[in-house]
């Protein structure tokens, strides 16, 4: 199945939205107590990338050997993610070990688009 996965976050919050033919599903979260006001938006925006897959993966949206298009609204993500260039945040760098780890594992087929900040959907599921 195909998904298009938006996804976003802050200092408090993070939360993402899967959509696929059969359904629109939107989360949010607290950030945990260690990261809570520590984090970056940045850093935020990762940590939400990685959460919102394990968890779309937990609850079988996400199957293996799914498709997941990737909006990212950020071209640093981008550029780090699409096109493998290196970070120099070790936070970042730790969280997309574990993101590559679930695609690999789950044999996911991932497609990174870079949107606008405008056309990112999850955004608006931050102030719920």
């Amino acid at each position: 199945m195909d998904h298009v996965y938006f996804f976003d976050g802050n200092q408090k919050r993070i939360s993402w939205v899967i959509k696929n033919i059969q359904t629109t599903v939107e989360q949010y979260r607290v950030h945990a107590e260690n990261y809570l006001d520590i984090v970056s938006i940045i850093q935020s925006k990762y940590i939400a990338l990685h959460v919102g897959i394990f968890w779309g993966i937990g609850v079988f949206i996400i199957k293996n050997g799914d498709t997941v298009r990737i909006m990212l609204d950020s071209e640093s993500m981008y550029q780090h993610l699409s096109n493998n260039v290196s970070s120099t945040d070790s936070f970042i760098q730790r969280r997309t070990g574990f993101i590559k780890q679930l695609i690999d594992q789950r044999n996911l087929a991932v497609k990174y688009e870079l949107i606008d900040p405008k056309y990112n959907i999850a955004t608006r599921v931050l102030s719920f």
